[in-house]
């Protein structure tokens, strides 16, 4: 289960390095020349689409059902597990 749902953007993103990065390799005409090499990732992104790989049903299919409260039983057994050997330690 996750708590946030983006990763925190890096510097040369905040900077604005990446952006002026894209826009320059554009103006080059670096990215059209690159075009073609991108065919095939772009083809099974599509074909994945088609079939519905990334959707609700799709991530069920390869990650199974939920687990009921996600991760929350492994956390507080641990927790448990954890609280058990110190007090036993004391004692």
């Amino acid at each position: 289960m996750k708590f946030f749902r983006y990763r925190r953007p890096s510097l040369k993103t905040i900077l604005g390095l990446t952006k002026l990065k894209k826009q320059l390799k554009t103006a080059l005409g670096i990215t059209a020349i690159l075009k073609p090499f991108r065919w095939w990732a772009n083809q099974k992104r599509a074909f994945k689409r088609l079939i519905g790989y990334e959707s609700p049903a799709g991530r069920v299919i390869r990650h199974g059902l939920p687990k009921p409260l996600g991760c929350v039983p492994v956390v507080l057994l641990g927790a448990v597990i954890t609280f058990t050997c110190v007090v036993w330690m004391i004692a």
